[in-house]
């Protein structure tokens, strides 16, 4: 049974207005079912978060609308390779991702320029903007990107959190840090109705993973 913002690899594009000013375009794209969002300002130029596969259906999603910011969660390879040829078609958009993930990201696809950030820092998304808060833990530099604009805020967490826990870890150190910052930056500061976009699979919200958290520290990396 399909779950809230089901999307399929190759399936129809699902549509949903986040607010009064701002709609999402979600898709899936690639083998690994990892999930694409451009989000398109009333007025300004859109945001795309994660070019992550399919290059040519990403930019035929854009429709030569102009593209402000290709944001980058995380610098697993899986999101970024439809970077470079998506990145060629938006020419004056700025490419971002995590401050400890860009070097690698930069190698991956052999791009000059990608600017970092990390927990604050804002990307413009017309009028309005998206926050950043960094997630130590699945990568060094993984990204979570914060749209508050509507009646409840709008977490797009890259592979940080998913329904049912956090993402993957290599250690428990890294799988301790990942909490920390997920109970700190996330849970205890965003209320129950926050929605979370993940980069793979159904959205939940934050209401539906809280009562978890106990399981997932005691289950560990």
């Amino acid at each position: 049974m399909a779950g809230q913002g089901h999307v399929t690899p190759g399936g129809r594009p699902l549509v949903q207005k986040l607010s009064p000013n701002v709609t999402m375009i979600k898709v899936s794209v690639g083998p690994m079912d990892n999930n694409a969002y451009l989000l398109q300002p009333r007025t300004g130029a859109a945001v795309l978060i994660d070019a992550a596969n399919d290059a040519e259906r990403l930019v035929s999603l854009i429709n030569a609308q102009p593209v402000a910011t290709i944001a980058t969660t995380h610098r697993h390879q899986d999101h970024w390779q439809a970077l470079g040829r998506v990145a060629a078609t938006t020419v004056s958009a700025r490419l971002v991702a995590g401050n400890p993930d860009v070097e690698a990201i930069a190698s991956g696809t052999g791009l000059q320029g990608l600017v970092g950030v990390w927990d604050g820092d804002r990307i413009e998304l017309g009028d309005e903007s998206l926050e950043v808060i960094g997630l130590v833990g699945h990568t060094p530099g993984s990204i979570t990107l914060v749209y508050a604009g509507g009646a409840g805020a709008h977490l797009f967490t890259g592979d940080s959190l998913f329904p049912g826990g956090p993402g993957r870890t290599n250690t428990p150190e890294d799988f301790n840090s990942l909490m920390d910052d997920l109970e700190t930056k996330i849970f205890d500061r965003f209320d129950d109705s926050t929605v979370v976009h993940p980069g793979h699979g159904d959205d939940t919200t934050l209401s539906a993973e809280r009562p978890h958290l106990p399981e997932w520290r005691a289950r560990g990396w």
